[in-house]
């Protein structure tokens, strides 16, 4: 009878240590999909800089060594060009 007690305890920790690895592994889960969720938003984020930063850069290429006149000039017929090569597209 002690030998089945003991079977019967043991199987008993056993299930309660099972359960226990059970939630441990479902709030790891949970963790590691926040993660991945602000991984993405962080990468999103970091895309949206390095596109300003690019935007910045070409804005103080042009006005670096030209007067705010002749840099409107150069702005206005980038502009002219897009608008030229959008309406080809069209075609």
């Amino acid at each position: 009878m002690q030998a089945l007690d003991d079977l019967s305890r043991n199987v008993h920790v056993l299930l309660e240590r099972y359960e226990a690895l059970q939630q441990e592994n479902a709030a790891l889960r949970e963790d590691v999909e926040r993660q991945r969720q602000e991984l993405i938003r962080t990468h999103s984020e970091l895309a949206e800089l390095q596109q300003k930063n690019r935007r910045i850069a070409t804005a103080n290429a042009l006005t670096s060594a030209e007067s705010a006149e002749e840099a409107t000039k150069r702005i206005n017929a980038l502009i002219a060009q897009v608008d030229r090569a959008i309406s080809a597209l069209r075609r």
